[in-house]
């Protein structure tokens, strides 16, 4: 992402950073996801949920290929309205196989630097079903 557009809120650019990040979290190939780290978050981004804690593009990169193996076939999706202030995004999102109910849904808050990129989330999970 390049620096951030300071004639419009970061409730504006919600979206776009939102979408942003869920792209990185759902890019597969290596090369590609590695890019996108690059353009999504700073290099010292800090990511730290119920269940993961990770720093840095190395460290994010390592987390989202983990994520994606443990959960093969399902796909992360914006979920709701995001939504922004000051220097911080709000969005829900949704983890599930395409055409089918999700099967986890969760909330990240995002702080965005000077430059547009993401330097810290904190991600919950609203809701998970488990197999029966």
């Amino acid at each position: 992402m390049t620096e951030l557009n300071h004639t419009a809120t970061i409730a504006d650019q919600a979206h776009t950073i939102a979408s942003r990040y869920i792209a990185a979290w759902g890019e597969t190939d290596a090369v590609r996801r590695r890019a996108l780290i690059a353009s999504v978050f700073t290099p010292e981004a800090v990511y730290l949920d119920p269940m993961a804690r990770s720093a840095g593009h190395d460290g994010l990169d390592a987390m989202i290929g983990a994520v994606q193996q443990q959960f093969a076939g399902l796909r992360f999706k914006l979920h709701g309205k995001q939504d922004g202030h000051n220097d911080v995004v709000r969005f829900s999102w949704t983890l599930g196989p395409d055409g089918a109910e999700p099967v986890a849904y969760g909330t990240d808050v995002a702080v965005v630097a000077a430059d547009g990129r993401i330097s810290r989330v904190t991600g919950f999970l609203d809701a998970m079903t488990t197999p029966a």
